[in-house]
């Protein structure tokens, strides 16, 4: 709405073209889940029925998603194999605005989400929160929910990032933050996240590692001599260094002008690009295959932890360069991918180093190849199914 004088707001108002005072920004009643802690509580008798149930069950709290959403795949997946394990699954959304029943809910994700076994129960809000064994919290926001729900015996926080770095250091940071402290078992993608939250805010933590889709991310031979960088390129998430990726590419082509750059992860269209490119925009899995596998190398630079990219990229036969550090060398290595500093002229030092030496970027190729192939998503719920299965047990006895 534009910033109109007082006298010209009532006349619009009056015409019916917008309220004749101006809404103001709600703070207290948008953030109020942070402060409302009244307990939903604990229920003897549901716990007595379920108490030897051989399928232990399982409440997953998530926030809304959209189609094709990463974090949300990971999860359904998790809960996919955990369900295959032995768990029982029940998922339910937490503060979403679009689906307001179940039906619409399950139609979406069957579209979207495939990969979720029907077994699993879905439900469009937390109100509807049965007891469970085990109760999860999936991002910050959803944790404050668990954190009043006592109907359940083991309390599990799904870390799959450091969620305050998704934020300047001001409220919202503390508000996600603050969540590490709540006392939940945590279960973090990654070595990074789990000794964060052990070593720093006290955490009893286990960790599982990343896997590929086999069925999509397959080897494909280069089908030409060209030379092309994939850049996984969201402007819109800071976290992704779009800008510092651009200056690297922008100085390796001014070096190397022959080659193209793919851009896909985002449009952006609205950016001036002075090099040869191609902009794909938001692609489906299958498309973001076929491009990792016409590029020498794709560039996945990441300022929190690592993501899944970089082993898509390697199960495509083609090389990932990912950026240096803790959050990202607890998979990654100077062996099956490239490392480099957050810094565009060592970025395009590197890779143009490799694209004039084609024998060790072959070598970092097939090593990268093997690596990928030696992991599998089901061995990693084994893990997480372990990890909580004793977790229930440990708190069950404290009920007793």
């Amino acid at each position: 709405m534009k910033n109109h004088g007082l006298k010209e707001t009532i006349e619009r108002a009056k015409q019916g073209n917008e309220p004749a005072v101006p809404p103001k920004n709600n703070v207290i009643g948008f953030y109020r889940f942070v402060v409302d802690n009244d307990p939903i509580p604990f229920n003897q008798k549901e716990y007595e029925k379920h108490k030897n149930d051989k399928k232990k069950i399982l409440n997953w709290v998530v926030p809304e998603m959209g189609p094709g959403s990463g974090g949300h795949t990971t999860i359904f997946r998790f809960i996919s194999n955990l369900e295959r394990l032995g768990f029982h699954s029940r998922v339910y959304l937490y503060m979403s605005p679009n689906f307001q029943d179940n039906a619409s809910i399950r139609k979406f994700l069957k579209e979207y989400f495939p990969l979720l076994v029907p077994e699993v129960e879905v439900y469009c809000d937390v109100s509807q929160m049965k007891f469970a064994h085990a109760t999860v919290a999936t991002s910050w926001t959803t944790a404050y929910y668990v954190r009043k729900f006592q109907n359940t015996i083991s309390k599990f926080y799904f870390v799959q990032d450091f969620e305050p770095h998704f934020y300047a250091h001001g409220s919202e940071y503390e508000f996600a933050e603050n969540t590490y402290k709540m006392g939940f078992r945590g279960i973090t993608a990654g070595d990074w996240l789990r000794d964060i939250m052990r070593n720093e805010y006290g955490m009893q933590a286990d960790s599982f590692h990343f896997s590929y889709d086999d069925k999509v991310y397959q080897p494909k031979e280069k089908p030409d001599n060209e030379k092309r960088v994939f850049f996984y390129a969201r402007p819109v998430t800071p976290r992704r260094d779009f800008e510092l990726g651009m200056l690297a590419l922008n100085e390796l082509c001014r070096r190397m002008p022959e080659i193209e750059v793919v851009f896909a992860g985002w449009d952006v269209s609205g950016y001036e690009i002075p090099f040869k490119h191609r902009n794909l925009g938001i692609v489906t899995p299958q498309v973001l295959a076929d491009s990792y596998a016409i590029c020498d190398m794709c560039l996945v630079i990441s300022n929190t932890n690592l993501s899944l990219v970089p082993f898509e990229v390697m199960a495509c036969n083609s090389v990932a360069v990912c950026s240096k550090g803790a959050n990202s060398s607890w998979m990654v290595n100077e062996e099956n991918s490239i490392l480099v500093d957050y810094d565009p002229i060592q970025i395009a030092d590197r890779m143009e180093y490799y694209f004039n030496h084609p024998d060790e970027l072959a070598t970092i190729r097939k090593k990268g190849m093997d690596f990928v192939k030696g992991t599998s998503w089901y061995k990693e719920a084994e893990k997480v199914y372990a990890s909580m299965l004793k977790g229930i047990e440990e708190d069950e006895k404290k009920l007793q």
